[in-house]
């Protein structure tokens, strides 16, 4: 069960995502279906602290990728998977190693009114 002070705080969300052969693996604030057809919006990228010494390279390509990115917009069928979390994670890139294939979409688009 949720504590009154976790409900009030704003989720982050955990969105891994197939991106030219790597996954990646971002937090953020905020997802919602896009109005653009077969996409998701993600905004508000969280990438934790930026003092420690130790600095993983996956996770500082990451940042520069999005730096200056107020919104994203990802393809349905690249998502992997989407968690809520507790507290953000350090981003990460890494080679997709495996049998990871988009999921399988429609190959119409959405209705139209005009028929």
């Amino acid at each position: 069960m949720r504590c009154i002070a976790a409900m009030a705080a704003k989720p982050i969300y955990k969105v891994v995502f197939q991106q030219q052969g790597e996954v990646w693996e971002l937090y953020a604030r905020e997802i919602y279906q896009s109005d653009l057809w077969g996409f998701l919006e993600v905004e508000g990228f969280v990438f934790g602290d930026t003092s420690k010494v130790v600095v993983d390279p996956s996770a500082e390509k990451l940042r520069h990728a999005f730096d200056g990115v107020q919104r994203s917009y990802l393809p349905l069928n690249a998502i992997v998977r989407i968690d809520e979390v507790e507290r953000e994670g350090v981003a990460k890139a890494v080679k997709a190693e495996g049998k990871i294939a988009p999921f399988p979409m429609p190959m119409s688009g959405p209705p139209r009114d005009d028929l």
